[in-house]
C-alpha cells in the first residue's frame, strides 16, 4: 500500500473520528500518501493535518462538484479507497475515484446503494460505537484497526483567542447547545437552569457557543436571557480552530449529540452529554460516555414502543418531546458528580507537602 484516499465528507463528529484512521495509517504504513476528499466546512477543523493532500468536494456544487472531482483525480489511481460515508451523494463521489480495492460497510450497515461502489467490507459488528466503526477500515487493508488517538493542529493565535475568553480562577464550562438536527436540541430554559446551577453551586465560568447560524444565535441569546446569572455568550464569534482551542482548555463541555462534543472528547475535555434523541453508546463523546445524561431507552420506548435491544442499532428517536425527558435535575445530578470526581482526583494527586 502506497497510496490511499479517505472519502468522508461530513459531518463534524464523524469527520473527528477519522482522525485516528489517518494517524494510525502513518504509523503502520510509513511513508504512505494520503488522500482524503472532505467537505468544506469540515476542512476547516482538520484540513492541515501533516502528511495529507486534502481535496475539497463542495456538496452544494451540484454536478460541477463531480466533475471538478473527476478532473482533479484524472490519471490518479489509488491502492486502496475508504470509502466511509453511505449517503447517495458520497457513493456517486466514490465513483469518481480510481482505487484497485474499495472498501465499505457491511451489509448491515449500507443504505442508497452503497454496495455498488465497493468490493470489499469492513467486518459486521452490532452495537459498535461510530469511532470503532471507522477505525475498523482498517483492517481489510491488513492492518490493525486505529486506536483512540486525536491531534487537531491549532495555531498561536487558536490558543489566544481561548485564554482571552476563559476564566483563571475557576473552572470553565463551555456550553454548545445547538445540534445540526433540532429535534436533538435540549430546551433552552433547561441549558439556562444547568447554567445557573453550575455558577451559583460550583463557582464555574459558563460560556455559550454555536456557529453563526441565526438559529443558533436565538438559541444561545435564548439561554442568556432565561439565566439568572451571567454567561458570556460568544456564538457566532469564532472559527472552528478557536473553538477546539477553547475546549482544550475548558474543563467541561455541555452538549447533545453534535460536533462540538466529539471535538471537546478529542482534545481531552470531559463532556456531558444529553441524550434522548439518540444512543450515546454509539454516537456519543467517546472519551465521556460515562458523563452523558441518556434518556434514549426512555425515549425509544416512548415514541417507537421499542426498547434497545429489540430497535435497530442506531435507531433514532427524533421525535417531538424526546429531548424533554432529560429533566434539568438529571443534568445537575451529573454535574455535581463530575464536579465531586474532580475534587476526589485534585485530593488524591496532590503532592505531599512536607
Amino acid at each position: 500500500m502506497q497510496s490511499i484516499c479517505i472519502l468522508r465528507l461530513s459531518a463534524i463528529g464523524d469527520v473527528t473520528h477519522v482522525i485516528p484512521v489517518v494517524l494510525s495509517l502513518q504509523q503502520q504504513l510509513p511513508g504512505v500518501r494520503i488522500t482524503w476528499v472532505i467537505g468544506k466546512i469540515e476542512a476547516k477543523l482538520i484540513g492541515d493535518l501533516p502528511g495529507v493532500e486534502f481535496i475539497i468536494f463542495d456538496k452544494k456544487a451540484g454536478r460541477r462538484g463531480y466533475a471538478e472531482l473527476r478532473q482533479t483525480l484524472r490519471g490518479r489511481n489509488f491502492d486502496a479507497l475508504l470509502h466511509m460515508q453511505v449517503a447517495f451523494r458520497a457513493n456517486l463521489a466514490a465513483a469518481m475515484i480510481p482505487a484497485r480495492l474499495k472498501v465499505g460497510y457491511d451489509k448491515a450497515r449500507s443504505k442508497d446503494l452503497h454496495s455498488l461502489f465497493i468490493n470489499t467490507r469492513i467486518a459486521p459488528a452490532p452495537k459498535q460505537h461510530v469511532r470503532d466503526c471507522l477505525a475498523s477500515f482498517l483492517e481489510p487493508l491488513g492492518l490493525q484497526p486505529a486506536p483512540p488517538r486525536w491531534t487537531i493542529p491549532l495555531s498561536e493565535s487558536d490558543h489566544e483567542f481561548a485564554r482571552t475568553h476563559l476564566a483563571e480562577d475557576r473552572r470553565n464550562l463551555v456550553i454548545s447547545p445547538c445540534a445540526s438536527h433540532t429535534l436533538r436540541n435540549w430546551p433552552a430554559e433547561r441549558y439556562a437552569r444547568l447554567a445557573d446551577h453550575a455558577i451559583t453551586t460550583h463557582g464555574m465560568r459558563v460560556i455559550l457557543v454555536g456557529s453563526p447560524a441565526p438559529f443558533e444565535a436565538e438559541y444561545c441569546a435564548a439561554i442568556e436571557n432565561a439565566m439568572k446569572e451571567k454567561a458570556h455568550n460568544i456564538c457566532g464569534k469564532d472559527t472552528l480552530k478557536q473553538l477546539t482551542a477553547l475546549l482544550s482548555h475548558a474543563d467541561l463541555a455541555v452538549a447533545p449529540d453534535t460536533g462540538p462534543a466529539h471535538i471537546a472528547s478529542a482534545v481531552g475535555t470531559d463532556v456531558l452529554g444529553i441524550f434522548a434523541a439518540s444512543n450515546p453508546h454509539r454516537s456519543g463523546p467517546y472519551n465521556s460516555l460515562g458523563w452523558c445524561v441518556n434518556r434514549y431507552p426512555e425515549a425509544l420506548a416512548k415514541f417507537t414502543g421499542k426498547s434497545v435491544d429489540e430497535a435497530r442499532w442506531g435507531a433514532k428517536a427524533e421525535f417531538e418531546g424526546a429531548m424533554e425527558l432529560v429533566t434539568v435535575e438529571d443534568a445537575t445530578a451529573m454535574l455535581d458528580e463530575w464536579v465531586e470526581a474532580q475534587r476526589v482526583t485534585e485530593t488524591t494527586t496532590a503532592p505531599d507537602l512536607v
